[in-house]
């Protein structure tokens, strides 16, 4: 690829180090230009050359940074958003996007003055285990759809450590941390349900936010899509259940890439985003008999690479980004209602 995308990265910490370094470094279309590191300065040690700046505002004030990945508390992302386009700046930004749809709308308006594009860092669109399960929906094999379930469970007792999580600020607790992702998930195949029903829960001893979600979106033709979520879930559900007329489907969380990259696991290994043995889905069909076969449904590789090729199709090439302003603006009023 001609064209190097001059890369900046607001932090570099896990996720700076799992979820975005190794990809702009792996994708020829990006440079990895410079980090912010407040404290320890490691970022040069695993990519020579690269600068460390003390501050977010020294990064953003780089001239020669062209976009940059907003990977900092939940928080800070409007704020860090208006800053970096104001500057010339793309922005790669991680969920949620914003802590409302307003701030979201008038981020689009800057981008649009600025001649400037923003992404939205779903990674969870290219999970293998998710990517297996809208392979079967769109194949039509369940026929049509009644009750749909997505599930992101944990176990988690203790109260962790991350403040921009844990105390009642903007767009903390557990619906803003996972809800993104399983949001997501269902608008990028369902879009926009007609309506919506929120339940939230707080079950840790002294929590201050939601550790508990489960919300109901309704769609035409009496489909129900369910998003869960649990901080106390010892034994976890299957994180995909769908039924439908001819059958329905049962699949683990399964995506190991998360795993594999926090054990530095390189992408070009051949067993990177490959789910392990016996993990694979489970498919109930029915025919017109009353007859019925189970069918083992195994998942896709996966590869958030494919995130950071859509950015750089869209930067070089003008090719529409995924994960558009509708569907995160669905999202966000959803959220914040």
């Amino acid at each position: 690829m001609e064209k190097k995308i001059i890369t900046g990265l607001m932090a570099y910490g896990m996720s700076g180090k799992v979820f975005h370094a190794p990809f702009v470094d792996a994708h020829p279309g990006f440079k990895l230009h410079a980090v912010t590191e407040r404290n320890q300065k490691q970022a040069a040690d695993d990519y020579p050359g690269v600068i460390s700046y003390n501050t977010i505002d020294d990064l953003i004030a780089d001239e020669a940074i062209e976009l940059i990945i907003i990977n900092t508390p939940n928080y800070t992302h409007f704020d860090y958003a208006t800053k970096s386009l104001s500057a010339g700046k793309h922005i790669l930004v991680e969920k949620p996007f914003t802590a409302t749809s307003t701030e979201a709308k008038e981020l689009f308006e800057l981008a649009d003055r600025m001649g400037k594009k923003i992404f939205f860092y779903q990674n969870r669109r290219w999970d293998s285990d998710y990517t297996a399960v809208r392979e079967v929906i769109e194949s039509g094999k369940l026929g049509k759809l009644n009750e749909v379930h997505f599930r992101y469970d944990r176990y988690r007792l203790a109260i962790g450590p991350k403040t921009f999580k844990e105390e009642p600020i903007a767009a903390s607790g557990l619906m803003y941390d996972l809800g993104p992702h399983l949001l997501d998930q269902a608008i990028s195949i369902f879009g926009k349900p007609e309506t919506f029903h929120k339940i939230l829960g707080k079950n840790r001893k002294d929590t201050k936010v939601d550790d508990y979600f489960s919300i109901h979106l309704g769609y035409p033709n009496s489909v129900n899509v369910f998003v869960h979520s649990n901080l106390l879930l010892v034994d976890a559900l299957p994180a995909f259940v769908l039924h439908g007329e001819k059958g329905s489907l049962h699949k683990e969380r399964t995506d190991i890439q998360e795993e594999q990259l926090l054990k530095r696991m390189k992408l070009s290994d051949a067993s990177y985003g490959i789910e392990p043995e016996g993990k694979e889905g489970k498919l109930t069909l029915i025919d017109e008999q009353g007859n019925k076969t189970v069918h083992a449904v195994p998942s896709l590789r996966g590869s958030y690479l494919s995130l950071f090729e859509a950015v750089y199709q869209s930067v070089v090439n003008d090719v529409p980004y995924p994960v558009t302003q509708d569907q995160v603006i669905t999202q966000l009023e959803i959220l914040e209602a």
